[in-house]
């Protein structure tokens, strides 16, 4: 199994709400992610399932991605993906719900950090930069909640537009 773990694009500093949860993507962070769905596709991603957080700024950024590869009704959302979240119980629930090879999990700092130190490193902290509209790629042979995955790759999302602008 591929797993892409994507950051959600630029988001406003402040919801008019005050709720961080309702934070959406700037125009600035919907073009750029736009971009980075765009090289993704260039690296040659393929995304059984896109599963992703139901804060607005990782839901705008999981429907770009959608847009880009045209599976809109492969989106869906979980709460083991928000900000404070667990990991754990997402590993569940991607082997118990879906069957799947090829997964984007769009989320947050430090959550996605933390679930790459579990999936790759047994929980020991992995000191990453995941800027917002990074990707990070592992593969596993076998989904579980310790170590189990490699890690292929982590890219910016300046080196993201790059490639997409080539």
């Amino acid at each position: 199994m591929e797993l892409y773990l994507i950051r959600h694009a630029i988001a406003e500093d402040e919801a008019p709400s005050g709720d961080d949860s309702q934070r959406a993507l700037t125009e600035k962070g919907a073009k750029k992610m736009r971009q980075i769905a765009k090289a993704l596709r260039t690296l040659g991603a393929k995304f059984d399932l896109i599963l992703s957080s139901p804060y607005v700024r990782a839901k705008e950024t999981a429907e770009i991605l959608a847009d880009v590869f045209k599976i809109k009704k492969k989106l869906e959302f979980s709460d083991h993906l928000a900000p404070m979240a667990d990991p754990n119980p997402l590993i569940a629930e991607i082997n118990e719900k879906y069957s799947v090879d090829s997964i984007a999990l769009v989320g947050h700092e430090p959550y996605l950090s933390r679930l790459v130190s579990m999936l790759v490193a047994e929980g020991a902290a992995v000191d990453i930069t995941f800027k917002k509209g990074g990707v990070c790629r592992l593969s596993t042979d076998d989904l579980h909640h310790t170590r189990s995955a490699t890690l292929e790759w982590l890219l910016s999302p300046g080196v993201l537009v790059e490639i997409a602008n080539k």
